[in-house]
């Protein structure tokens, strides 16, 4: 590990001089560049420097103690050392989680899609709370989010929502999301007092820029249409609703929620590369999933990975068997204990591949 740190920092000390060279500082692209890499090592470098600074004085303080003949100053030093020493194993379980292959995704935006699944107008109308609860998030990390294609239902759900969210670090945080979320409730619709379970599917994929994934023109097929549905402010009754499909796998994507036809096809395209680079990397997340069968990270989207039981009050991730009993609060968007769990079991579970 130490070797691995020494590295890091060598290569930090060659950015900082990179971008103090006026040669780079003339070009603009390079410069952005290595400050760009510099910034990526400078959290590691930081805690590497400061790990180093309490070995030394670690070694400074139980030499003085070794030849320290007063009790007093040898009781001060010992208190000084058990501190240091606690530092020091912080630092020790710190370090190697830093160590970990980053997700090259995770500073990215985020496209999230949400559709009502088993359960009909009940599955929608949980659509619906879900994606209240990530807009609540969103504002809580002062992210903006915007709505790219929305299904909505007349009882005031979703048959399927889909929007971005626009904030350094949003796919890292919200990547755990994807999967099957599961409610069980009595439904508004249910006049017996029944409890009813229904599902919604979560789809999280990191925004990609036109640069990022080559789309030919001639592989797109592009129809325009006059928009419906159930009205209200996410539907405008023109003809500007687009629908694009890729003619190589027949995906399909419409948008219908601006006025402007220009501006739906921007957003139909987003939606379209982030779908594609999903499909070319599904086969890489599925060698991964069969790799690390404990994976807790995004992947596969079918698996069941939440339970929202509102007689109870309780929400369950069933992928580290955390039970919160603080429904209202995680559905107004208090995601943070949660996602921090999940982040803490991925961790831990990349540690033990390591070893």
């Amino acid at each position: 590990m130490l070797e691995q740190l020494d590295a890091i920092e060598n290569k930090y000390l060659e950015l900082e001089s990179l971008i103090s060279d006026p040669d780079i500082l003339a070009d603009m692209s390079r410069w952005q560049k290595y400050s760009q890499e510099h910034a990526a090592l400078n959290e590691i470098v930081e805690k590497y420097r400061e790990y180093k600074r309490i070995l030394k004085e670690l070694r400074e303080n139980k030499d003085m103690l070794e030849k320290e003949v007063d009790s007093e100053f040898k009781q001060l030093l010992e208190t000084e050392i058990s501190s240091l020493e606690k530092r020091k194993a912080g630092f020790e379980q710190e370090l190697p989680v830093l160590l970990l292959p980053k997700d090259p995704n995770d500073d990215k935006n985020v496209i999230i899609e949400i559709r009502g699944g088993v359960g009909g107008d009940e599955a929608a109308l949980f659509a619906g709370d879900l994606f209240r609860m990530y807009s609540r998030y969103a504002e809580t990390k002062k992210w903006k989010l915007e709505i790219l294609v929305a299904n909505p239902t007349e009882l005031g759900g979703f048959k399927e929502v889909s929007f971005c969210v626009e904030g350094h670090g949003a796919y890292s945080r919200f990547k755990y999301e994807s999967g099957t979320h599961r409610v069980q409730r009595v439904p508004e619709t249910e006049s017996g007092g029944r409890i009813h379970t229904s599902a919604v599917t979560v789809a999280v994929l990191p925004e990609v820029e036109e640069v990022d994934i080559d789309i030919k023109q001639s592989d797109l097929r592009i129809d325009t249409y006059r928009a419906s549905g159930a009205g209200g402010q996410y539907v405008n009754k023109t003809d500007s609703a687009i629908r694009i499909t890729y003619i190589p796998t027949g995906i399909v994507v419409q948008c219908q929620d601006e006025k402007s036809q220009l501006k739906n096809k921007e957003k139909a395209m987003k939606v379209l590369r982030a779908r594609l680079n999903d499909a070319a990397q599904s086969a890489q997340r599925s060698e991964i999933a069969a790799e690390r069968k404990n994976q807790v990270g995004s992947g596969d989207r079918s698996q069941r990975i939440r339970t929202y039981n509102f007689p109870q009050g309780r929400v369950t991730d069933h992928r580290i068997g955390l039970t919160l009993h603080k429904l209202d609060s995680v559905l107004n968007g208090e995601l943070d204990e949660i996602i921090n769990a999940l982040i803490t079991a991925d961790q831990a579970e990349k540690l033990k591949q390591v070893k």
